[in-house]
């Protein structure tokens, strides 16, 4: 068994078996967070546990706090609330505050990690991520030693159309009519002057619409690399569909620009085909993700393992990819370097 550093672990949400990611429900708001399963101590006591069967020694826990100044539902947890309950794993669990840098500056990031935060992560934002407004947070984070995770490529959630598309199934297609239905209201509040009602759906009005793929590729990461020369970045997802060759050169040129390999089984198989692990992106600079349910860490970590014997890798970079990468990322390990 593998000895892990899991890099993407989100904060149990609701809707989600209780433990894990995936489009926020229905009942979510942007600004509100994606809000907690019922109990939420039970549910990162499950996850926890299904790390650890796996053999992850350490993992990064995305915590979406409330901020304040932004509208609360009764259900969303602050960051404090996050960090009290991961805490009962504290020998598990690196603790990274989701962050809007437009929205937390300088002295916010201070007190993140005042209350315990080691990392960030960053998503759907509403400028490129190299928006010069937001160098005050990159600032404080590189003062700091924050690691800050960087989600890249489209905005998942939803129904993924390749294998749920309306025609072919039932619930989708009654998910779809619902959305028709709320975009005609919208439109209809619009002509009579109204401000539309917030959007029940994850990437509707009142959701991300101000997100873009084009805000979060990679080569905004190099920008930050040039501006920031000592802040530890990591993109998700090998950099997203479509910005695998981005994420390569990136990764290549710049000293502390890692990616993670989170995505699923599309871009698991694209590593293969498109040899994105050490032949387009060195070893080195990739870092195993589980981002998904706590229930499906098991099978995820069952298709690395072949995935990486299928590779060929010898158990040195087998143990760089699944663990100390991510170690040396956050200074626990010292870099392994050749010998002059």
């Amino acid at each position: 068994m593998p000895r892990i550093w899991d890099f993407h672990v989100h904060f149990p949400r609701a809707g989600m078996g209780g433990s894990g990611r995936g489009a926020a429900p229905e009942d979510s708001t942007a600004d509100a967070g994606p809000p907690p399963p019922p109990d939420p101590q039970a549910a990162v006591d499950h996850l926890a546990e299904k790390l650890r069967e796996v053999g992850t020694v350490k993992a990064s826990l995305l915590c979406n706090g409330w901020i304040p100044g932004r509208p609360k539902s009764d259900r969303a947890l602050t960051y404090e609330q996050c960090r009290d309950i991961a805490m009962k794993h504290e020998d598990l669990f690196v603790l990274h505050a989701v962050v809007d840098p437009a929205d937390q500056g300088y002295d916010d990031i201070h007190r993140l990690y005042e209350m315990g935060y080691r990392g960030l992560k960053i998503i759907g934002t509403r400028h490129e991520y190299d928006f010069r407004d937001y160098y005050p947070a990159y600032r404080a984070a590189e003062e700091l030693g924050m690691p800050i995770l960087f989600h890249c490529g489209v905005l998942g959630g939803g129904a993924d159309l390749l294998k749920r598309h309306p025609r072919r199934d039932p619930e989708v297609a009654k998910r779809m009519r619902e959305m028709d239905a709320e975009a005609e209201k919208a439109r209809e509040a619009e002509a009579r002057g109204e401000e539309p009602p917030p959007s029940r759906f994850p990437w509707g009005r009142g959701g991300r619409g101000e997100a873009s793929a084009m805000y979060m590729r990679p080569f905004h990461l190099e920008t930050l690399a040039n501006h920031f020369p000592r802040l530890r970045i990591v993109g998700a997802h090998f950099g997203g569909t479509g910005n695998y060759d981005e994420a390569a050169s990136v990764a290549r040129w710049r000293r502390y620009v890692f990616f993670d390999m989170s995505g699923g089984r599309t871009l698991e198989r694209h590593a293969i085909e498109r040899k994105l692990i050490g032949g387009e992106i060195p070893i080195e600079k990739l870092i195993f993700g589980s981002d998904c349910d706590a229930d499906e860490i098991h099978e995820h970590v069952e298709r690395f393992t072949q995935l990486f014997d299928e590779l060929g890798l010898s158990e040195e970079e087998k143990d760089l990819l699944w663990y100390r990468n991510a170690a040396e990322v956050f200074g626990v390990e010292p870099p392994l370097w050749a010998e002059q």
